[in-house]
């Protein structure tokens, strides 16, 4: 495997969102990721090899309700560097596949949980969504239009930002600490926290009274009419967000307008007719016309494009931001490591099941064809 976490082994019980996500990126980075399914469930109400969060991963389908289900799980964690899970608190414990059950075979084991409102408090033992998460953390009451109601960043700013991604830093840094003292731990991520931590600079601004608490009103809100979205000619969009004086200066020449004939830039009382000055002139054109007026400046203007226009812009074309793999145009895996650089995934998302014989094999699970002839582990037919 290629990428710097190569030789990393991972277990993942199979869930929605934010765990395998997480497991994703650390087989993206070159983790052997193992996940977890139920026999004959796929997590993900996807065909399982268009779930691409599945991609460079193995399955192993157990049936979990089984006491001998949760001592085969055992017996993998006991050979597994981490363990990442994203059930309602005290599920896995009542499967008896918990940390203590984990770290009872294998002392070193981080295990990594996430979860949306956290393994404790309150709201601990309920259910809820990004949205809802989003909606405590006072994140969703910020986004929108100033006339509007909220509006969902759809689920990307909770399930993967502020808890996938969260789980991941948590692992590495509970790695690194494992690394050093020979003891796991168990990482706690909850959306609810990782929402909040992104907000770190948002609450910053509002003490100081730089930032107003509503929508449409600030200056990375859309309230700015220089950080905004505009309709174009042919009504599709161009995202403006020229915020240092120099690039709005370079802006507003491109664009035609008379700085002469302007409000002032930070004049907050004139940003309506500013806005309005600015969304006439948008409207003349197509968005392809724009685009080629704001090539190569430092205007910070950029076309709005959709998903499936996206992967073949030519910057993120010549970055290689997207890859085909396995007849599939997905994300590239990211960040980019100079020494150690991650591959293109080198296994298409699994159907449940499809590796258990060989992983029960490669990582020495005792009695193998007996847990296979038994139905406690599944192998799937991919013929």
């Amino acid at each position: 495997m290629a990428g710097p976490l190569s030789g990393l082994t991972v277990l993942e019980l199979a869930g929605l969102g934010p765990a395998p996500f997480a497991g994703m990126v650390l087989a993206d980075l070159g983790a052997s990721v193992v996940r977890v399914d139920r026999v004959g469930v796929h997590a993900v109400p996807l065909p399982p090899r268009e779930d691409l969060q599945g991609r460079g991963k193995r399955s192993i389908a157990v049936d979990l309700k089984r006491p001998e289900g949760a001592a085969l799980v055992r017996a993998l964690a006991a050979r597994a560097d981490v363990l990442i899970e994203g059930y309602r608190p005290g599920v896995a414990e009542r499967l008896g596949i918990g940390p203590a059950e984990c770290h009872a075979v294998n002392p070193r084991l981080v295990y990594g949980r996430v979860t949306g409102w956290g393994q404790e408090g309150p709201l601990a033992a309920t259910a809820g969504h990004d949205i809802t998460y989003l909606a405590r953390t006072g994140l969703l009451h910020a986004i929108g239009p100033a006339d509007g109601p909220p509006v969902p960043p759809l689920n990307l700013l909770g399930d993967y930002g502020g808890g996938g991604m969260l789980l991941v830093a948590g692992v590495l840094a509970a790695l690194w600490q494992a690394q050093r003292t020979g003891v796991g731990q168990v990482v706690d991520a909850a959306i609810v926290d990782g929402a909040a931590l992104l907000a770190t600079q948002l609450y910053g601004l509002l003490h100081s009274g730089a930032w107003q608490d509503r929508r449409g009103a600030n200056l990375l809100d859309g309230g700015a009419p220089f950080y905004s979205v505009y309709e174009t000619a042919d009504r599709r969009h161009l995202a403006v967000g020229p915020l240092e004086p120099k690039f709005y200066a370079e802006f507003t020449e491109r664009l035609g307008l008379d700085p002469s004939e302007c409000p002032a830039q930070l004049d907050v009382a004139s940003w309506p007719d500013l806005r309005a000055l600015i969304a006439a002139r948008i409207a003349t054109r197509t968005r392809e016309e724009w685009t080629e007026v704001f090539a190569g400046t430092d205007a910070c203007v950029a076309p709005v494009l959709s998903l499936d226009e996206a992967p073949a812009d030519a910057h993120l074309d010549a970055r290689g931001v997207f890859v085909e793999s396995h007849g599939v145009r997905q994300p590239a895996p990211a960040p980019r490591f100079s020494a150690t650089p991650a591959a293109a995934p080198s296994l298409p998302p699994p159907l449940p099941g499809e590796h258990t014989r060989a992983v029960l094999r490669e990582w020495s699970v005792p009695g193998a064809e007996a847990l296979l002839a038994s139905g406690i582990a599944h192998q799937a037919d991919v013929s």
